[in-house]
């Protein structure tokens, strides 16, 4: 696989969403998307990240954009997940991990010196174009919605 760079077209996929039905990047087109992976469901950092989507949400809409977080999670977690946390985001899910594989996020992590296979935090930003706007790499949650709706403003 190429590696993903700013300018070059986003990988089309489509994929099983909260809610029930699917979500796909054809679907989408000619609108901005921010296309966002995250580890796990009901985690610490994930819930706070996709609480401040959500929050965000009337914003990026204004914008025209569409937010979608992706993870590993079933469609059913997922469900559990946005009900828990009032959630508006678009909840993907990548339970293969192809799209993971895909955009160059399942990438071997280490913690407490045990070796494993995970989703880095990544976001993308997708032009109305089609093409990847920019890529925000293992990314820290505290103020990153923001810098993302900033982003899509300023495209």
């Amino acid at each position: 696989m190429s590696e993903l760079a700013i300018g070059k077209k986003a990988p089309d996929f489509e994929i099983p969403r909260d809610g029930g039905g699917t979500v796909s990047l054809k679907s989408l087109a000619g609108k901005p998307v921010i296309l966002y992976f995250y580890p796990k469901d009901d985690t610490d950092a994930c819930t706070k990240e996709a609480i401040a989507f959500t929050g965000l949400l009337p914003e990026f809409e204004k914008a025209g954009a569409t937010v979608i977080g992706v993870s590993p999670d079933s469609v059913k977690k997922h469900d559990k997940f946005a009900a828990k946390h009032n959630l508006a985001v678009v909840l993907g899910s990548d339970e293969d991990t192809a799209l993971a594989n895909l955009y160059g996020v399942w990438k071997e992590k280490s913690m407490y010196g045990r070796t494993y296979m995970g989703v880095e935090r990544t976001t993308f930003l997708i032009g109305a174009d089609g093409k990847i706007a920019k890529i925000w790499p293992k990314v820290k949650v505290a103020g990153h919605a923001e810098e993302v709706l900033e982003s899509v403003k300023a495209l």
